[in-house]
């Protein structure tokens, strides 16, 4: 089954936001960092289940951890029902925590 994923404004912001940082470092890496992320959204359209828990208490939110070089991204989302995730946030591994 393949899930429709939808982004919140936060999440879209997010995105736009590690993208603009990386590309002032290096546009190479930020090119990458976006392809990698894209990745694996992509494979959450398939595979939402075989991410992690975020909290005991909600078992639709989940987490996504994607390497990139020796660190990597984590996108927050949830499974809303059987047909739809919704991206709600897309963090670096060393920035704050975002729950």
């Amino acid at each position: 089954m393949s899930y429709q994923v939808r982004y919140t404004k936060a999440a879209k912001d997010d995105i736009v936001r590690l993208y603009g940082f990386l590309i002032e470092q290096d546009i190479s890496a930020a090119r990458k960092a976006l392809d990698i992320i894209q990745k694996g959204i992509e494979f959450l359209q398939d595979f939402p289940f075989t991410c992690r828990k975020a909290t005991p208490e909600d078992p639709l939110l989940r987490e996504m951890i994607i390497s990139f070089g020796a660190r990597g991204y984590v996108v927050l989302f949830e499974i809303e029902d059987n047909k739809t995730i919704t991206i709600l946030a897309v963090r670096h591994q060393r920035e704050e925590d975002y729950l």
